[in-house]
């Protein structure tokens, strides 16, 4: 048997810790990897460990237990007993998307000047928790917290906690949370049996989606499954900065844009709630509606 050495992440990163994964520098070097044990499931919904701002991204994925496509097998000759349709999962609308401006300047963790950073799973409260200190290049220092979670509760839902501060001057911030389909989601093809279907062309068609104050929903349909999807977003804010929001939405894409005038030291704090429900034979808006109610739950508590 072959014995390999184990490639084992640098411990002044990665330090150990009796409960929780925790990375304490940016390392693009390691982004496939972690955004796969920085995922959060609740057996229903699954959030891989992307970051909030959608890049940098190895692979990004939001997963639905059992939502599928179908596709036809094809084999060089027939026989009884043969499958006849495969199945594939399919990456599902993405709710994790947060954006983050301060003077116009995005911010993007390649080339952001980040004065402290840490990221970390905590097993004991099944939280995804991440703390920076960006230092703007009109020397601004901006401190980003956020927290995610995927309810065990309440399986339809997950929840992102994102607070921006500006800590020594006033700023002009952007936040837009976005709700985006992938019309195209799946893998790419390949000959190799191994790798999953991919597939050609457009997989989820709209169906409905609708707009409500601080609440966007979109609806698909797999094409070929027939299987239905409905993804809801909702907001609460809070800050003592003076804001706006401005919300829009298209067939595969939603979006609220916070605008806000911070002031040093207040706090800009936006909780995001995210409902999907999924189903073989109800419609798209029935399940958006049902998305809406789980959302109502949510907001409400």
């Amino acid at each position: 048997m072959l014995q390999r050495e184990l490639d084992l992440p640098p411990r002044h990163i990665y330090p150990p810790d009796p409960w929780r994964l925790v990375e304490r520098r940016f390392y693009p070097q390691r982004l496939a990897q972690f955004e796969t044990l920085f995922s959060l499931s609740n057996g229903y919904l699954g959030l891989r460990g992307n970051f909030e701002e959608g890049a940098p991204v190895f692979q990004n994925a939001t997963m639905v237990n059992g939502f599928h496509e179908t596709w036809p097998i094809v084999y060089g000759e027939e026989a009884h007993g043969f499958a006849k349709t495969g199945q594939t999962i399919l990456n599902v609308t993405d709710a994790k998307i947060i954006k983050l401006y301060v003077d116009d300047e995005p911010f993007y963790l390649p080339t952001a000047s980040l004065v402290e950073y840490e990221r970390a799973l905590d097993m004991r409260t099944g939280t995804l928790d991440r703390t920076i200190l960006w230092e703007t290049n009109a020397g601004k220092r901006v401190s980003i917290k956020s927290r995610r979670l995927v309810s065990l509760e309440h399986r339809h839902l997950a929840a992102i906690e994102y607070q921006v501060t500006v800590q020594n001057a006033e700023a002009p911030v952007i936040i837009s949370s976005k709700l985006v389909c992938d019309a195209e989601a799946g893998t790419e093809d390949d000959d190799d049996p191994r790798v999953a279907r991919g597939f050609a062309g457009r997989v989820l068609q709209p169906r409905h989606g609708f707009t409500d104050g601080h609440r966007i929903a979109l609806g698909h349909q797999a094409c070929r499954s027939g299987m239905t999807l409905g993804c809801a977003i909702d907001h609460v804010i809070e800050t003592e900065c003076p804001h706006s929001c401005e919300v829009s939405r298209s067939e595969d894409e939603g979006k609220l844009v916070l605008i806000a005038q911070a002031k040093p030291g207040k706090p800009i704090r936006l909780v995001k709630y995210m409902s999907y429900h999924t189903s073989r034979r109800a419609p798209a808006k029935e399940l958006c509606e049902r998305s809406g109610r789980t959302l109502d739950r949510a907001v409400d508590e």
